[in-house]
């Protein structure tokens, strides 16, 4: 059985990864959405126009983020199914996911873009500073996870082709 197993991971190691990545993805939209947008009011999705668009962006947003988790949670349960679930590389996937969305929106959507910002009217450079260390160490943990199993694949793979 323990064949079987690291087999169907190593088969469906790119599966695992996609679902980590989608859930992290959908996870920290999520969590962006109902924290900073709704409970805390401090930007919406796209604050170039005027409140209602920026209720709707925040709509879209928030579908977005559901799709992806659901998708993620999907693929998951079908690795469980086949036997196949590496939470290491799922781990690895969803750390990366978090870490490149949150640096995506700080890097393109809050600076390149400016379609919006953390906070408004305060100063901004610490709120930048704070998203963007925890998106780098996010993004490097995702990295060193998927990394390592990488590694551990491709020892296994040499010892069984000898």
């Amino acid at each position: 059985m323990a064949d079987y197993v690291t087999k169907n991971r190593f088969i469906y190691s790119t599966r695992n990864l996609w679902s980590g990545f989608l859930f992290g993805l959908g996870l920290v939209a999520f969590f962006d959405e109902v924290v900073f947008h709704q409970l805390l009011h401090w930007h919406h999705f796209y604050d170039k126009s005027t409140t209602s668009i920026g209720l709707v962006s925040d709509g879209l947003f928030h579908a977005f983020s559901w799709f992806a988790t659901v998708g993620g949670l999907f693929m998951l349960a079908d690795l469980r199914r086949r036997h196949a679930l590496w939470f290491t590389r799922w781990w690895g996937g969803l750390f990366f996911g978090v870490g490149i969305f949150q640096l995506y929106d700080g890097t393109i959507q809050h600076k390149v873009m400016r379609l919006h910002q953390i906070r408004y009217n305060v100063d901004i450079f610490p709120y930048d500073l704070t998203w963007n260390i925890i998106a780098l160490v996010l993004t490097i943990i995702g990295l060193i996870l998927i990394t390592h199993t990488q590694r551990i694949q491709k020892s296994e793979e040499s010892v069984s082709h000898e």
